[in-house]
């Protein structure tokens, strides 16, 4: 099996790896930071706001199984990407809407599924998610990979 890598941000990173690691075909859902300029930033650090780095999650799938496509769409019905800098109460830099491409061909699609659902007007108000060549995903703290699984819950309270 040859894997491919996406990476999104869509808030806090919780709740997005647990929706991503439930779609079949995803074969890993790591969280973390992308998108700044810290090296090796810790979660303190990202919080502080002073990184610019992203709370992200990093997923690996198998192309035959799940297109990049598909991931797209679970990223825009899974949260609000009219939303600048902040997903329900959680507020700062670190929780943009952000999709890191890996190449030209997920730039392209990342832009023209914007581009659809805003002829479809299926937002209310203007998308704000940024497209961003991928930077280096710094994997985050071990006690925040597959946070809500150790806890026995489904989704965040959002």
């Amino acid at each position: 099996m040859s894997t491919q890598t996406a990476m999104f941000g869509a808030g806090c990173f919780w709740g997005v790896e647990i929706t991503f690691r439930n779609v079949p075909g995803v074969t890993e859902a790591l969280v973390g930071y992308s998108g700044g300029h810290t090296q090796n930033p810790t979660y303190r650090e990202v919080c502080n706001g002073d990184t610019n780095h992203a709370e992200v999650v990093y997923v690996e799938y198998d192309p035959e199984k799940v297109t990049y496509s598909q991931l797209l769409d679970v990223f825009f019905e899974n949260h609000n990407p009219t939303q600048l800098n902040y997903q329900g109460p959680d507020h700062g830099t670190q929780y943009r809407s952000a999709i890191f491409t890996y190449g030209a061909e997920q730039e392209t699609k990342a832009k023209a599924k914007i581009a659809e659902l805003t002829a479809a007007k299926r937002f209310a108000k203007p998308i704000v998610t940024v497209v961003e060549p991928a930077q280096t995903f710094y994997k985050g703290e071990e006690y925040h990979q597959r946070y809500l699984e150790k806890r026995g819950l489904a989704s965040c309270h959002v």
